[in-house]
């Protein structure tokens, strides 16, 4: 594994903990000003810079406070000199949720940039597969 790999594995794992425990400066750190982040709840055109992405996570934390979880089950990471890209697969949901349905995962993908030497996190994309009656 790469350096690049390394760090940018480390500030993926910092960011998912840090939404775990609900603390927001931890959540925002790794982000660049310019991020764009489009997510499972409206806005439907996305979110635009570190104020708004920022705005998004007390709902999100005080819906996890219920007993929500947050966990990373998988994490591939693929960097170049500059950019990078991740994607991951974490259980976010609550008991219940996960009863009726044990193999709920949240997709995660991740564009970042290398910034002054620091990897930052400049897009995210949240999503749930969309239910079938199949």
């Amino acid at each position: 594994m790469s350096t690049d790999t390394e760090e940018i594995r480390g500030l993926i794992e910092r960011w998912a903990d840090a939404v775990h425990r609900g603390d927001l400066a931890a959540v925002v750190a790794g982000h660049a000003a310019d991020v764009v982040m489009f997510d499972v709840p409206p806005p439907y055109e996305g979110v635009r810079g570190l104020a708004a992405y920022r705005d998004t996570w007390p709902p999100f934390f005080a819906w996890q406070a219920s007993g929500a979880t947050f966990d990373i089950t998988e994490l591939e990471i693929t960097a170049g000199e500059d950019v990078a890209f991740a994607y991951a697969l974490l259980r976010c949901g609550t008991a219940d949720e996960f009863a009726a349905n044990p193999d709920l995962r949240l997709r995660l993908t991740l564009g970042l940039r290398r910034e002054n030497g620091r990897w930052l996190i400049t897009h995210e994309h949240h999503s749930f597969p969309h239910p079938t009656d199949a």
